[in-house]
């Protein structure tokens, strides 16, 4: 099947966009998961795809799912390899569709605030693409520069403004995508629909295991007219939770909402004594200006200090440098970020028994959380573990007990097991934990409609049957 299934793909597609060079299939073994980072520092490396496809255009997609399905074929959707729980593991056998050269702007219409991209498109591009014309997308995930809007759409993101601008979900007007049969659908239309189920969700965290999405329309905004910065110094994260519900829950939703725990706080400012919360105001001017008055009312009534604002310019600046995972992995340091959700008299529990679980790890140097995302409901919380260990034999196992201890606290306590990163290979046995038996026998009855080969994308996101 291997060489017959590329050899099918050439013929159709022609050699151009089916690569089969050592170095190209190298390059497409995985994502920027740590655990196959690990793999690969230890000297396990998983196995290259057969071939990577690289289509130019939705037909290329349609020809590509209608060769794998007649072949019983895996195919693995790629947007840019910025995934971090392992949605993108290739196989022996499998197809690594490559959706990088799909990355045309379509359209930007500033009467109705849409604009329209090929999924492949890089989402720092989308945005300053909308940006010459006094628009944005307000979706910032810290990989913006290394991610695409499909893969915002496939992996359910989250941006770094969603308390004000939504997470993809409330900003994704309509979808395009192709399904295991090469079948393609448009779905979503008009501002808002009561026409059934919201198709649109079939594919919004599918993790490519429905369908390839190939195309995604926007809902914009006009760029923020203002932008003012806060600050605030809690003695405690439960003091910061009721703080942040408080400026919540009465009616202000400034774009970032961050609080750190006294560790990562020190990390953040040497000056910090406790637990830092950092806030964003931005929008039109007169919002921007009552906004951030306001809740510094709220602040002195309950309290709470006064932080330098400048903490949070400088986060600004520097919100998205991440060293690599082979920087760590080389001084035998196993680490990770693992984010959750809750709500409010849930979430000080989760925090205090992952936090002391974490800790009590054998050569654990850091265990810690903050939180990111709020809502008038809850929040979630973003856990930091690392952990040293002189055994590289044992970097897997430290890395999986890592994330056990951090799912199983949150399970305990009512939390939600995945806030943006998705489900992947890593939280993919805990899934039953989240949607109960019944919830993953209806996944799964999904899956196998729309997907009756098992083509798309195996291994990630549904548990078997």
């Amino acid at each position: 099947m291997t060489q017959s299934i590329a050899q099918a793909l050439w013929a159709a597609l022609g050699e151009a966009k089916v690569r089969t060079d050592a170095e190209t299939l190298n390059a497409r073994r995985h994502d920027y998961w740590v655990l196959s980072h690990v793999r690969d520092h230890v000297g396990t490396p998983g196995p290259p795809p057969v071939c990577v496809v690289r289509p130019a255009d939705v037909a290329d997609v349609q020809t590509t799912l209608r060769l794998a399905s007649a072949a019983a074929a895996p195919v693995i959707p790629f947007g840019q390899g910025s995934g971090v729980v392992g949605g993108v593991l290739a196989g022996a056998d499998s197809i690594l569709l490559d959706m990088g050269a799909m990355n045309a702007v379509r359209s930007i219409d500033p009467v109705n605030l849409l604009a329209a991209f090929d999924a492949g498109k890089n989402g720092l591009e989308a945005e300053q693409a909308v940006a010459a014309e006094g628009l944005t997308i307000g979706h910032w995930p810290q990989s913006v520069a290394v991610s695409s809007v499909g893969g915002w759409v496939a992996t359910r993101a989250s941006g770094q403004f969603s308390t004000a601008y939504g997470n993809i979900e409330d900003i994704v007007h309509s979808i395009d995508a192709v399904l295991p049969d090469g079948e393609f659908v448009v779905l979503g239309k008009g501002p808002r629909a009561s026409s059934g189920p919201d198709l649109r969700h079939l594919m919004l965290g599918s993790e490519g295991t429905l369908g390839v999405i190939t195309g995604v329309t926007l809902s914009l905004r006009r760029a923020a007219e203002a932008r003012l910065v806060s600050a605030f110094e809690v003695a405690d994260m439960r003091a910061g939770f009721d703080f942040q519900r408080e400026v919540i829950q009465s009616g202000w939703r400034p774009p970032v909402v961050r609080q750190y725990d006294g560790r990562e706080s020190r990390r953040l400012d040497s000056r910090a004594q406790a637990c830092l919360i950092l806030m964003v105001h931005e929008g039109p001017a007169t919002l921007v200006g009552a906004e951030s008055a306001a809740v510094a009312q709220i602040a002195a009534r309950m309290g709470v200090a006064k932080a330098p604002g400048d903490i949070v310019e400088a986060w600004l600046d520097h919100r998205n440098t991440v060293p690599t995972w082979d920087a760590f992995l080389g001084r035998g340091i196993v680490l990770d970020t693992v984010e959750v959700s809750a709500d409010w008299d849930r979430i000080a529990l989760i925090y205090d028994d992952a936090v002391a679980s974490l800790q009590a790890i054998p050569g654990c140097l850091a265990g810690s959380a903050h939180s990111s995302h709020v809502y008038r409901s809850g929040l979630n919380l973003y856990f930091t573990f690392a952990v040293q260990t002189d055994e590289p034999g044992r970097m897997e196992a430290i890395y999986l007990d890592g994330w056990r201890r951090i799912m199983e606290a949150t399970d305990r306590h009512g939390g939600s097991l995945s806030h943006h990163h998705g489900i992947g290979r890593v939280r993919r046995e805990y899934l039953t934990r989240e949607l109960g038996l019944a919830g993953v026998s209806l996944l799964q009855k999904v899956k196998k409609a729309l997907d009756p080969h098992g083509i798309m994308n195996p291994g990630a996101l549904i548990p078997d049957a």
